[in-house]
């Protein structure tokens, strides 16, 4: 499914019509004949993987238990346990992405994610580069170093590619669109 596309058309839509679909997408997510064919799919000790809306990416998990709508999980990086319900577990290895649009300023919150290499310019004009730690409502955290956090609006952000110069382990920050 292109997500992408789906959200420009969303774009166009009333509150109203959002809402009516809001409505309609959570009678499928408690549809117990959907439900049933997840959980038929789940095993004890199966490796999957669950979007998690508050990083904005997938995340790595073992199944640790399945129960009639959800299931208990560990993540596989941290380890810390979380139950979750059937419908954000990515059984079919599904490209989650959302890719900004061409025209796009800056990173629309629903591509970017939580670990994206990003930059900025300060009010002086000078590049700042970092690691996104949050995404908040209107802005993303972005940690430049052990001592130093900005919160930046997402349109004075842009993607970067992390290097290295050489033997100097100096790393270079490039932004992507070049």
């Amino acid at each position: 499914m292109d997500y992408s596309a789906i959200l420009q058309e969303l774009n166009k839509a009333s509150l109203f019509d959002l809402h009516r679909l809001e409505s309609a997408i959570n009678q499928e997510l408690s549809n117990p004949a959907r439900l049933d064919q997840i959980k038929a799919r789940l095993k004890t000790g199966q490796l999957i993987s669950y979007f998690d809306p508050q990083s904005n990416r997938l995340i790595d998990a073992v199944i640790l238990k399945v129960q009639r709508t959800r299931c208990l999980v560990r993540n596989v990086n941290d380890q810390k346990r979380w139950t979750l319900p059937f419908y954000y577990l990515n059984l079919d290895a599904v490209d989650a992405d959302i890719q900004p649009a061409k025209n796009a300023v800056g990173i629309p919150k629903s591509s970017l994610k939580v670990g994206a290499k990003v930059g900025f310019k300060d009010k002086e004009n000078n590049d700042l580069f970092g690691e996104v730690i949050r995404l908040n409502p209107k802005r993303a955290t972005v940690k430049i170093n052990e001592h130093s956090r900005w919160l930046v609006n997402y349109k004075h952000l842009f993607y970067v590619i992390e290097g290295e110069l050489g033997d100097t382990k100096e790393q270079v920050f490039i932004p992507r669109d070049l």
